[in-house]
């Protein structure tokens, strides 16, 4: 293992969170609308590396990093008759409301996700339960 190997690693690993993937979320469908994410990322990262010693004969090299991805706004597209009408939301402002939106958008994308796999499920279910009755009582 050469000298840069812990380095090369942190580095890489920290490039990965910087994807554009991060930055502009994946496209939400709903309504009519078009909700796109946006976040702001932050990173830090250092290294450093101690020398042999003649009299200890030791050797040390070290990396560290961190990254933060904060939500900061939503791309709305709003679908209309004569085209589509482009809004950007801000989650930065001091004012209240935002500041509760910023806070809960996580969670309320987790919740839209899974109400919409209940729904799929429920509709594969009441789909298996027409089969079912299909077989005991033909149309």
């Amino acid at each position: 293992m050469g000298d840069a190997d812990p380095i090369n690693s942190t580095l890489e690993g920290l490039l990965k969170v910087l994807s554009m993937d991060n930055v502009i979320g994946e496209p939400i469908e709903s309504e009519g609308r078009i909700l796109i994410p946006v976040t702001r990322i932050g990173m830090g990262f250092g290294a450093g590396q101690g020398t042999d010693s003649p009299n200890k004969g030791s050797q040390g090299l070290g990396a560290g990093g961190g990254a933060a991805v904060e939500p900061i706004a939503f791309v709305v597209i709003n679908k209309t008759d004569d085209g589509s009408e482009i809004e950007v939301i801000s989650l930065k402002s001091q004012e209240p409301l935002n500041t509760a939106i910023s806070e809960i958008s996580e969670l309320a994308l987790e919740f839209l996700n899974e109400w919409r796999e209940r729904q799929k499920k429920n509709e594969e279910k009441r789909e298996q339960m027409r089969k079912g009755l299909e077989d005991i009582v033909p149309p």
